[in-house]
C-alpha cells in the first residue's frame, strides 16, 4: 500500500499495483531450494553462477521499462547482499533466459547493470557462509514509469535500490532459498 495525503492532512492508502504483476521461472520456485547451477563460483563456492530464467506479465499501465534485482536479506553484513541489479530493460521484453545476466550472457542492449556486492556487474549467484543456515534470495521485477532510471552508470547498489523503491509503479518478488 502506498500512502497518500488527502485534503486536511488525512492519511489514506492506495493499493500498490504489484499484485497485478506475475513473475515466474522454470528454474526457481517460491520458497524452494535453488540448484547448484545458481550458486556463485568464487568466495569458496563452486556453483555454475547462472542467472535463472525469469518471465513476467501484467505490468501496470504506464510502465516504460523494467528492472530486475536479486537480493539476500539474510547475509551477515548488517545490510543484506545485492546479487544482481539491472535497469532500463525495454517494456516489450517479457523475460530473460537462464544465464542472460551471467558473464557472457545476452541482456537487452539498452539495459544497464550495476555492481553487485561481489564487485561485478554480472549476476552473482548464491554463496551463503558455510553452516550459516538457510538464506532467502529475492528476485524482483520492477515496473518503472521511465525508459531510463535517473541514476548514474556508476551508482552503488543502495542508490539503485532507493531509486527503484521511490519510482516503481509496481513490483513482484519470487523468493527462493539456498544454504551450504
Amino acid at each position: 500500500m502506498k500512502p497518500i495525503i488527502l485534503a486536511l492532512g488525512v492519511l489514506a492508502t492506495t493499493a500498490f499495483s504489484a499484485s497485478a504483476i506475475e513473475l515466474s521461472s522454470k528454474d526457481i520456485q517460491e520458497g524452494h531450494f535453488m540448484a547448484k547451477t545458481f550458486e556463485f563460483s568464487g568466495f569458496g563456492c563452486a556453483g555454475g553462477n547462472k542467472s535463472p530464467d525469469l518471465q513476467w506479465k501484467n505490468l501496470p499501465a504506464g510502465t516504460k521499462s523494467i528492472a530486475i534485482t536479486a537480493y539476500d536479506p539474510d547475509a551477515p553484513t548488517g545490510a543484506g547482499w545485492w546479487h544482481w541489479l539491472v535497469v532500463d530493460i525495454p517494456v516489450d521484453v517479457n523475460g530473460l533466459v537462464q544465464g542472460a545476466g551471467s558473464a557472457g550472457g545476452k541482456m537487452p542492449t539498452s539495459s544497464r547493470s550495476f555492481s553487485n556486492d561481489y564487485g561485478m556487474k554480472d549476476f552473482g549467484g548464491a554463496c551463503p557462509p558455510q553452516g550459516h543456515g538457510m538464506h532467502r534470495y529475492q528476485f524482483t521485477v520492477w515496473a518503472l514509469p521511465e525508459a531510463k532510471l535517473a541514476v548514474p552508470d556508476n551508482a552503488n547498489a543502495a542508490t539503485v535500490g532507493y531509486m527503484l523503491n521511490a519510482n516503481a509503479l509496481g513490483k513482484k518478488t519470487l523468493t527462493a532459498t539456498y544454504a551450504r
